[in-house]
């Protein structure tokens, strides 16, 4: 089993920044991939972007250029540096986690992970 808590969100005004964070308890040694989701009220949850054990990461198109995610290995901690916010990266945001090997197209699926956090709130206004 693993446990997974964010931290980091809050509000800012557009163009701003946020660091969030997850940690993660429990049986972390088994972890392939992790990964941050989002979801705005009524619509999906979408895949943000995700790291592999050995640090290739994986982003959405809508966020490439402006989020970078980051692990601290010896804490168990992913990061998620969100640069030059928009009004539209207003959402939920989860950390998710999983032990099985998938294949790379499919790391941003929401089948994808066993493993989430409760989540943290990104308000980001204009």
């Amino acid at each position: 089993q693993v446990q997974l808590v964010e931290s980091g969100g809050g509000s800012v005004q557009a163009g701003g920044s946020l660091r969030l964070s997850c940690s993660a308890f429990g049986y972390t040694g088994g972890i392939v991939y992790m990964a941050w989701f989002r979801q705005a009220p009524g619509k999906e949850r979408e895949g943000v972007g995700t790291i592999t054990i050995d640090g290739r990461t994986k982003y959405a198109d809508s966020v490439k250029g402006r989020f970078t995610l980051s692990e601290d290995r010896a804490k168990n901690t992913l990061y998620l540096q969100m640069n030059s916010l928009k009004p539209e990266d207003t959402a939920m945001y989860y950390c998710a986690a999983d032990f099985k090997a998938r294949q790379w197209p499919l790391l941003l699926d929401v089948s994808t992970y066993q493993y989430w956090g409760q989540g943290t709130q990104v308000t980001v206004s204009s």
